[in-house]
């Protein structure tokens, strides 16, 4: 993923935001941010499928409300693509305490916890390239082959 790396993240619009309505709202913020969305899906994760995806933090405390969290209502996942998007969408984001969060992102509008806290994004290029498989199998192969155009 060599040429494609830094120009691709993962992110999730999460349960909290999904069931408020925000999804159109967060879309456009991405949008406004210069990203563009290359990949997205609606689904509802089984808690089997949130404990395989967030299996990185499964020695955390909050593991298990995590998954139990993630897998409670519909989300919107997605690949983003833009320059530098790891580091543009973390910023835009905002601090996951939305307490904490810069005036006008993400979390700071649409959070209401830290466990609430409306969006994932990934937070390397390595994670966004595992993230995104795992959500859209089958799409490193696509991205390799079109990137040589």
């Amino acid at each position: 993923m060599n040429r494609i790396q830094g120009k691709y993240t993962f992110s999730m619009i999460k349960p909290d935001a999904v069931q408020a309505n925000y999804i159109g709202a967060i879309l456009s913020m991405i949008e406004k941010a210069g990203f563009s969305i290359d990949a997205i899906t609606m689904l509802q994760l089984t808690p089997i499928v949130a404990e395989h995806f967030y299996a990185v933090h499964s020695d955390r405390p909050f593991y298990k409300a995590l998954c139990a969290f993630i897998a409670s209502a519909p989300v919107v996942a997605m690949v983003l693509q833009k320059k530098n998007a790891v580091a543009d969408l973390r910023r835009l984001m905002g601090a996951t305490n939305p307490t904490e969060a810069a005036d006008g992102t993400i979390r700071k509008i649409f959070a209401t916890s830290i466990d609430y806290n409306a969006i994932h994004g990934s937070d390397s290029d390595e994670a966004a390239a595992l993230e995104s498989s795992f959500f859209f199998p089958g799409r490193d192969l696509l991205l390799k082959k079109t990137s040589t155009i």
